[in-house]
């Protein structure tokens, strides 16, 4: 059902320390040839910190872990690539079809494929006016269903922030901010919305091990690490843009899955390219820390396998 690259292969055999990445920031999230180049130079900066980078996404009906220069090509360009949460897998399997994988579906084939971290640039969650819309992302069942530390720049800035937090509360699901106390908010650094923190890769590492293996709770947990000072842009200025295309959502009658890359396309436009630039920016931080994750709780889990 899985089929992994050979790197992916050897370092499951070898159970040294992988980062998982999704893909549909490949074939949706950003324009040609951007979105090749982010996605190689997320996957270098993996592997620059000694890890393996694992990008998940459905080729040809197959779930890949780990994809060749060929398979990142073909989701960068192709017009047939569908978006697939973990409700669509069943579908692009059966059909043989191409799926880039959101969130979700990445969480669920990377618990499947005993990958413990993974880094994305922002999680979804309860969008606004959900009272008429009922729009709230598969991604949070998913994050609970799934031990996966999900490695972001927080959740999207087109979400409702309260309401998303009230759902991860609900679920379950820990948030850890790193070295923050509030909640970074995608393409700003922090908002008024209290966030536990934690201040290493080696105390993340701990709860990891302290949740998934002491206590047996099996939910996922987000660590949410906030975009590069230089790179941020106030909340209050994406906030005004938010509330204007929303309007065009309406009016355009734009629903489901189309939702969040027409925001992103939007925002690009009104902000003249700068939260983009801002994206590629925080998706390749969030690969450094997810990296430097991994490494630890590889150390962690080692280190207990000795003492039982």
């Amino acid at each position: 059902m899985i089929e992994y690259s050979k790197e992916v292969r050897d370092a499951l055999r070898n159970d040294t320390p992988i980062v998982a990445l999704e893909s549909t920031i490949i074939a949706f999230g950003m324009p040609y040839p951007q979105n090749l180049s982010v996605a190689q130079q997320v996957e270098s900066t993996v592997r620059s910190c000694g890890v393996t980078p694992a990008t998940i996404a459905v080729v040809e009906g197959k779930i890949k872990v780990g994809l060749t220069a060929e398979e990142l090509n073909l989701l960068a360009t192709s017009d047939e690539i569908i978006k697939a949460s973990s409700k669509d897998l069943a579908y692009l399997m059966a059909t043989k079809k191409n799926g880039a994988t959101t969130v979700a579906s990445t969480a669920r084939c990377a618990r499947m494929a005993n990958i413990a971290v993974f880094a994305t640039g922002g999680i979804g969650g309860v969008h606004r006016g959900v009272n008429t819309t009922f729009d709230i992302s598969a991604d949070l069942l998913e994050m609970k269903n799934n031990s996966v530390a999900i490695v972001c720049a927080g959740m999207k800035s087109i979400l409702d922030v309260e309401k998303t937090i009230e759902q991860l509360e609900t679920l379950s699901i820990l948030a850890l901010g790193y070295q923050c106390d509030t909640w970074p908010l995608f393409y700003s650094r922090d908002s008024h919305y209290d966030i536990l923190r934690v201040d290493s890769c080696e105390e993340i590492a701990s709860v990891m091990h302290c949740k998934w293996n002491e206590l047996q709770q099996q939910e996922g947990l987000v660590i949410a690490n906030p975009i590069a000072q230089e790179q941020q842009i106030p909340y209050e200025t994406i906030d005004g843009y938010i509330k204007e295309i929303s309007q065009q959502v309406v009016q355009q009658k734009i629903t489901g899955k189309k939702i969040t890359p027409f925001f992103l396309q939007e925002i690009v436009k009104k902000t003249k390219g700068k939260s983009l630039e801002a994206n590629i920016s925080l998706v390749i931080n969030n690969a450094k820390l997810a990296a430097q994750i991994a490494k630890e709780y590889a150390v962690v889990k080692n280190h207990f396998a000795k003492n039982v």
